[in-house]
């Protein structure tokens, strides 16, 4: 049973940090494209930050919201997924969401389309003084 929870989230301070874990189960992240997304209250999901599979180079993309702020990675051994978030911004407060997909496309098609099979619950990220 494929399954992903996430971590990490909560209250912090503009120009904070949190990082976000994502952790797999019931299959081996390492073969997945893994997406982190972010949905702010009354807007829609949107695509944060993506990294391929191993196996397609690892390659990240990030989108203009987080892009030189936010880092993701992967930790093959602990089969979790991070996004490392800093110099945080009132505007980052959202549901942080990962996901990933098992098929072969480019990080910012699955980033900018949602192309993802599978998805967690969502952890709440409030930046606010």
């Amino acid at each position: 049973q494929v399954q992903l929870v996430e971590s990490g989230g909560g209250l912090v301070q503009p120009g904070g940090s949190l990082r976000l874990s994502c952790a797999a189960s019931g299959f081996t992240l390492d073969n997945y494209g893994i997406g982190w997304f972010r949905q702010a209250p009354g807007k829609e999901r949107e695509g944060d930050s993506c990294i391929s599979s191993s196996s397609s180079g690892g390659t990240t993309y990030y989108t203009d919201s987080g892009k030189g702020r936010f880092t993701i990675s992967r930790d093959n051994a602990k089969n979790t997924a991070y996004l490392q978030m800093n110099s945080l911004k009132p505007e980052d407060t959202a549901v942080y969401y990962c996901a990933v997909s098992p098929w072969v496309t480019t990080v910012q098609y699955m980033c900018a389309q949602g192309a993802v099979a599978n998805w967690g619950q969502g952890t709440q990220v409030t930046v606010s003084s």
